[in-house]
């Protein structure tokens, strides 16, 4: 497959490279031709190479896929590539940051020197983080992975689609530092995903779940229609697919099998369709369903919710802003959880950041600060706040909710070195401090603040009631005991 180069412009481009292809077509007819990877479109080109179908595009921002629609795997590019007769190659799909790995700096032993590395590192300093650096890269590494797999999948689903390219494998160090790879700028592996957790998404055989959604309550059922790519050595004949649904632990809660006649060559091979009642979840938790068919596995993770949740003590208020009534029972040494409604968090103490589910796309440098500008949450799983909603220390699916219906907060208009519940990371450029979920003494009571916005649609939300149920029980019990005692017009200052 051949093209002329990448992403060309100027005058006259489209028509001076419908040309080239046709004089290559006509010299070396054992190749397949295209004007350029990226456009123009032309009937002349054997096949498109096309930036549309993909999760994020360019400009998209909070708009895209993975970050305006609620988390599933059920789509994919049909209706796109349908206005085209050619197949269809996506262009640069991914380009998902992670963090900067400073211990990579020590690899530069040569007449190179990661100048970018140490201005990002002494940012971070500067701003009173740099003890948190090991665990920005990793959970940003987490997020990235779940973003690659999004991405790739779709691709893999879409019905007669002409493959996938990647962007790069790599870090690319040029163009404001293009943090996307699963490999450093050294061509070697990251801690947070292995070749053999990245080959379950992305190698010549996949398997594949149409899941309508990754967040369920215990009264639904599971639908989902599996699938395989295969573009194997051969068809696979007779072979029996396998699938169950474990706990976070590693209990089978769910098991079962569809046998095949034959698996042949190409992609939107339906397998079979798991069916299951979730009554039998009775606590909140990460469940993964996990797929196998001649010795190849894909997992997904799926969280799942009691639909009915037991009542919580009537000791706390909840509300959305501090009025009279929450400032007496500060006042008078009761609890407040203070729910912010999305947008109304001040411009200065951080309504201004273009907060996200995904990780950033490309670089903000390099795109003009395109949202998010954000890199997902990074938190203790162990905390007692977050005990009745169960988490990993980085985004998933679960945090979806809670990243649409908030905004960062800038925890250095509250308070200088406060540690946060839930804590957003910011751009590496920036590197500011930034809170979800915090909480503090404020007069005699104690207060909980949220970023996130509990209370609107919250009858659509279950990971929103569930969360909010979780802090609910953690001001209830013995535990909550905050460290930090703030002033009451600093809260009150954050939000208009």
């Amino acid at each position: 497959m051949m093209t002329y180069g990448n992403e060309p412009s100027g005058k006259n481009n489209a028509d001076y490279l419908v040309t080239f292809v046709k004089y290559w077509k006509m010299k070396d007819s054992r190749r397949m031709y295209t004007t350029a990877a990226g456009w123009p479109q032309n009937d002349a080109s054997d096949y498109n190479n096309m930036p549309e179908p993909r999760i994020q595009g360019w400009g998209q921002g909070l708009s895209s896929i993975i970050n305006k629609e609620a988390p599933k795997s059920d789509y994919d590019f049909t209706e796109i590539i349908s206005k085209w007769k050619q197949p269809t190659v996506s262009h640069e799909i991914g380009q998902w940051c992670v963090y900067p790995d400073f211990k990579e700096i020590k690899k530069y032993d040569g007449i190179l020197k990661p100048k970018n590395f140490e201005i990002f590192r002494d940012k971070l300093e500067q701003n009173g983080l740099s003890m948190l650096a090991d665990s920005f890269f990793m959970a940003t590494g987490k997020l990235q992975s779940l973003c690659y797999k999004a991405d790739i999948e779709a691709a893999m689903r879409t019905p007669g689609f002409g493959g996938f390219q990647l962007l790069g494998l790599s870090d690319f160090p040029g163009q404001g530092t293009a943090l996307v790879g699963v490999l450093d700028a050294f061509w070697e592996p990251k801690p947070y995903m292995s070749a053999k957790e990245f080959n379950r998404f992305c190698d010549p055989l996949v398997l594949l779940a149409r899941l309508p959604k990754m967040v369920y309550t215990n009264n639904e059922e599971l639908n989902v229609p599996l699938e395989v790519s295969n573009f194997g050595d051969a068809p696979l004949k007779n072979a029996v697919v396998s699938w169950s649904i474990t706990s976070e632990s590693g209990v089978k809660l769910f098991s079962g099998s569809f046998k095949t006649e034959t698996i042949a060559l190409g992609n939107a091979i339906r397998l079979g369709t798991i069916k299951q009642v979730l009554a039998s979840v009775k606590t909140p938790q990460r469940v993964i369903l996990s797929a196998t068919v001649a010795n190849h596995t894909n997992t997904w993770d799926i969280f799942v919710y009691p639909n009915v949740l037991p009542e919580t003590p009537k000791d706390v208020l909840v509300t959305q802003i501090l009025d009279a009534k929450a400032i007496k029972m500060l006042n008078e040494g009761g609890k407040v959880l203070l729910t912010l409604k999305k947008g109304s968090v001040k411009s200065d103490k951080g309504g201004d950041i273009k907060i996200g589910f995904s990780t950033i796309f490309w670089n903000t440098a390099w795109t003009s600060s395109q949202p998010p500008t954000t890199m997902g949450i990074l938190c203790n799983p162990k905390h007692p706040a977050l005990a009745s909603f169960p988490t990993q220390y980085h985004s998933n699916w679960q945090w979806w909710d809670a990243m649409t219906h908030s905004s960062a907060i800038r925890l250095n208009a509250v308070s200088d070195h406060i540690n946060p519940i839930v804590r957003v990371i910011d751009d590496w450029v920036t590197a500011q401090s930034l809170g979800l979920v915090f909480e503090c003494n404020v007069g005699k009571g104690k207060l909980v603040v949220s970023g996130i916005d509990f209370l609107s649609d919250q009858d659509r939300r279950p990971e929103a009631r569930q969360l909010l149920y979780s802090l609910e029980n953690y001001m209830n019990g013995s535990q909550f005991n905050p460290e930090k005692t703030i002033e009451l017009a600093k809260i009150q200052g954050l939000y208009n």
